[in-house]
């Protein structure tokens, strides 16, 4: 009998949590493990250069191969996990904050400041990321503040238009209403009583803002707008490999291996945050 009633519990369990968000926080605990392990512990210096083993295969004083300068691959690709996670949370906190401070007066306000702030918010929607780090380089200079401070702005109208939604839909419903009546004051019913409920779809885009920050950053570095090149990370990798893909993929792979399976982690997270969260499958 306890055999038959503990059978079905198991099987409620494993359909309760989504393959994918499980594949993804595999994925994503391999890169916050890396980088934290690379705070300890790196197997070489990943500046440290060694003109005797240059483009180098895997080895066991390398075990993912050398680049063109002889640096450890290993160690260049854990440094850079760090700067992809640092800039990655960074960009989408700066997001976080002016789209849902953005999307929340908006939508519960309304109006003419309504119409206002949404047109701003088209406005910065059409400038990508790479488009937006080349002007901030343009004024100030390249670095990581300036590919932060752009992937921030670039991914912030996103935030601002969910949260619109969600606070126009959720503002007439009868428990706010019921809270007006009480005499609850206008801070007190977007605080309190809106934007708890307004946040699940918030919390999957900020799982996929993550994916895109990630990419952002890494293609901002390639092109020289992002990490300084003394700072090891994916993008510059790829840049300063590219040249010499014919003599070893080594120095292209590692870091684009990195770069894919840091998106996709970030991307099913999201995606089965969204799945667990829907009534269907519950």
């Amino acid at each position: 009998m306890t055999k038959a009633v503990a059978e079905p519990r198991r099987t409620v369990l494993f359909k309760a949590v989504p393959l994918n968000l499980a594949l993804g926080a595999v994925l994503i605990g391999i890169v916050i493990i890396s980088a934290l392990v690379s705070f300890v512990w790196l197997p070489h210096d990943p500046n440290a250069m060694d003109f005797t083993a240059q483009l180098s295969g895997p080895s066991a004083a390398h075990p993912l191969g050398t680049d063109h300068l002889g640096r450890d691959l290993l160690s260049r690709v854990l440094v850079g996990s760090r700067g992809a996670l640092f800039v990655g949370f960074v960009a989408v906190g700066i997001a976080l904050t002016l789209g849902c401070l953005v999307g929340a007066v908006a939508g519960f306000v309304g109006g003419l400041l309504d119409d206002i702030l949404m047109r701003l918010v088209d406005v910065l929607y059409a400038f990508p990321p790479i488009l937006l780090a080349l002007l901030l380089a343009a004024i100030y200079a390249p670095g990581t503040l300036t590919a932060m401070s752009a992937i921030g702005l670039a991914t912030a109208p996103t935030f601002a238009r969910l949260l619109r939604a969600s606070v126009l839909e959720l503002k007439n419903r009868d428990f706010v209403e019921a809270g007006r009546a009480l005499g609850a004051t206008q801070r007190r019913l977007l605080l309190r009583h809106i934007l708890p409920n307004a946040l699940s779809p918030i919390i999957v885009q900020t799982s996929l803002s993550l994916a895109v920050a990630v990419l952002a950053e890494a293609a901002l570095s390639f092109l020289g707008l992002g990490t300084p090149p003394r700072t090891p990370s994916w993008g510059t990798m790829l840049r300063e490999a590219q040249g010499f893909l014919q003599l070893s993929p080594y120095p292209v792979l590692v870091p684009g291996f990195a770069i894919v399976m840091t998106v996709l982690g970030w991307s099913l997270l999201g995606d089965g945050i969204r799945d667990a969260r829907d009534p269907r499958n519950l």
